[in-house]
């Protein structure tokens, strides 16, 4: 089936157009996984955020099948890699290859040269591996031997890991991490929609009958739109007060950055888009500080002692900072 994109150029910016062709992904993404509606909502924050998603959970929950289904509901060019202990940087970002014919160097792109590309268990390759990725992520370009390449837009990765305790992985440094706008965890689905998986899943594959439902122009658009939606002064702050409460926290040795501060707002723009406001609260700032900022976080020694999680101690936090009068 072919997509038509009926999206006029001058009306990218209709807040009706975003919910409408945001709604088309979700339904999509929803026929192929069942019972997620929270994270596959998640999921589509990010991506019109202009951001990258990590997904982390334990083998066969549906990481790889929630970032495929995504990938394919949108008409643009995706990439997959599948992170392995050998896989190098250049089989990443690409490589200059000397051409005998020409004799000169041409540069291969690798397959971060895409829209959306889906690392599959990132954590399987070395720590050089996963630094290939820091530039890409951070300023949409690739530089391979002192030239840089711009990637197109939107340009989101979207990674998958298993949890570290699991043989054969790699912690992700510091800075990979914080580079994903936000982190989200499968989990297991309910008996009623794990029993429903098996009617759907069980005779046919849903997947490979998903049809793109949304064009790169329309995606585009919609960033746009989310960009324009507005950020009081009061609810910046707010944001900048709750940041600021993770770097003063005892329980905390390591607090988010400012880098989250904006992954944070970025992230409340679209998170209200997509409930048809074109103005953000401070309701969307709480319902997203833990998928955005707990990944960040590193506990103090008194907090993993007492096993306490950076999830619970950003929640804590959240209720403890004081929320603004936005009327």
């Amino acid at each position: 089936m072919a997509v038509t994109s009926d999206v006029a150029p001058d009306a990218g910016n209709r807040l009706d157009d975003l919910v409408d062709v945001a709604h088309r992904i979700r339904r999509a993404i929803e026929s192929v996984i069942e019972g997620k509606s929270d994270v596959v909502r998640l999921t589509l924050t990010v991506l019109l955020a202009e951001g990258h998603l990590l997904i982390e959970d334990v083998p066969g929950v549906g990481k790889t099948m929630l970032a495929k289904a995504l990938a394919r509901s949108i008409d643009c060019p995706v990439r997959r890699v599948q992170f392995t202990p050998d896989l190098l940087p250049s089989d990443i970002t690409g490589v200059s290859a000397y051409n005998q014919q020409t004799r000169e160097f041409e540069f291969k792109p690798g397959p971060i040269f895409a829209n959306i590309v889906v690392g599959d268990e990132i954590n399987r390759a070395s720590p050089k591996t996963q630094s290939a990725l820091l530039e890409c992520m951070e300023e949409h370009q690739v530089t391979v031997d002192g030239v840089t390449y711009e990637l197109e837009s939107p340009f989101m990765v979207i990674a998958t890991q298993n949890p570290i305790e699991m043989e054969g992985t790699y912690p992700l440094p510091e800075a990979q991490r914080d580079r994903f706008t936000a982190k989200i965890a499968m989990g297991y689905p309910e008996p009623t929609a794990e029993l429903e998986m098996l009617d759907v899943h069980g005779a046919s594959q849903p997947l490979g009958k998903l049809e793109p439902v949304a064009t790169t122009a329309e995606v585009h658009a919609l960033i746009e739109a989310v960009r324009a939606v507005y950020v009081s002064q009061a609810v910046k702050k707010y944001a900048v007060d709750l940041v600021t409460a993770t770097r003063r926290s005892p329980d905390l040795r390591l607090g988010a950055s400012p880098r989250a501060t904006l992954h944070l707002v970025r992230g409340a723009r679209a998170h209200a888009a997509l409930a048809g406001r074109d103005y953000v609260i401070p309701d969307d700032l709480q319902e997203l500080a833990v998928p955005v900022l707990a990944h960040r976080l590193l506990p103090s020694l008194e907090a993993q002692g007492q096993r306490r999680h950076p999830e619970q101690v950003l929640a804590e936090l959240v209720r403890r900072v004081p929320v603004p009068d936005t009327n």
